[in-house]
């Protein structure tokens, strides 16, 4: 076993760990001082590096091995009555996608996303305003089956969220904290989705560690930027990295009408 390892993990090009590694450090300091993102950043150049079918559960994999990390860092922070809404249906809708991973085409659902990620700019007033709506609680419990089963299909879906956490009152460290807990419990049920399933492979469990202890790092960095960051620059970012990551699903997607 120990020997078909190390055969494995010299077989995977140097170049492969160590651009996996640094796209970890780079998404992850974004994702950081921007409230999430960091799987969708991801996933062009992953998809480009080890192939489209690999990328969501890798990516998962990575983003899931550096959460423990942010929690630390941002653990007074979360907002654990909103956990308890969000998570038991995020688990539901994360089992039913890692059955359906192979058999579904996600591009239209993510040419969707793409519009109401475009869309918030407008809602915001271009940053002019912090809520476009009331989000209780119990909304969270349908919110998160739906974007749990989503990224668990297309391997990243952070900042579709953003706009449901701004509008339940949370602002900056406290989106960030509450956002990360959530992931964590429902990235423990997609990595087990997909093992369960068949879809990790032993090499795929390999690139995973790797953009992981990227994203650690990513992780440290970034917090050390979001500190001198006011609630109405972190607030106008966030409204940068869901427009910048409509725009590219709707071009990555436009594709489906032709």
């Amino acid at each position: 076993m120990f020997v078909d390892s190390i055969t494995l993990i010299q077989s995977i090009p140097v170049w492969h760990l160590a651009s996996l590694f640094i796209l970890g450090i780079l998404a992850f300091v974004i994702s950081t001082i921007s409230g999430g993102g960091g799987a969708l950043i991801l996933i062009p150049a992953t998809s480009a590096l080890i192939g489209a079918p690999a990328a969501p559960p890798v990516i998962n994999l990575g983003t899931f091995i550096s959460r423990p990390s942010r929690m630390i860092m941002f653990w007074h922070d979360i907002d654990w009555g909103l956990i308890k809404y969000y998570v038991p249906s995020a688990v539901i809708g994360t089992w039913l996608a890692g059955l359906l991973f192979s058999k579904l085409n996600a591009q239209w659902i993510q040419l969707l996303v793409g519009v109401f990620l475009v869309s918030t700019i407008f809602q915001y007033k271009f940053g002019k305003i912090d809520k476009t709506f009331n989000m209780p609680k119990l909304g969270f419990i349908p919110l998160g089956f739906v974007v749990a089963f989503i990224s668990t299909l297309v391997g990243g879906l952070g900042p579709v969220l953003n706009p449901f956490y701004m509008n339940s009152g949370l602002t900056k460290e406290d989106l960030i904290a509450t956002k990360t807990a959530n992931s964590f419990f429902v990235g423990i049920a997609q990595i087990g989705s997909y093992a369960f399933f068949g879809v990790l492979t032993a090499k795929l469990w390999i690139y995973g560690l790797v953009l992981g202890l990227g994203a650690v790092l990513g992780n440290y960095i970034g917090k050390q930027f979001l500190t001198g960051m006011t609630v109405k620059q972190f607030r106008l970012l966030l409204l940068i990295l869901m427009v910048v990551s409509g725009a590219y699903m709707i071009y990555d997607n436009i594709n489906v009408f032709f």
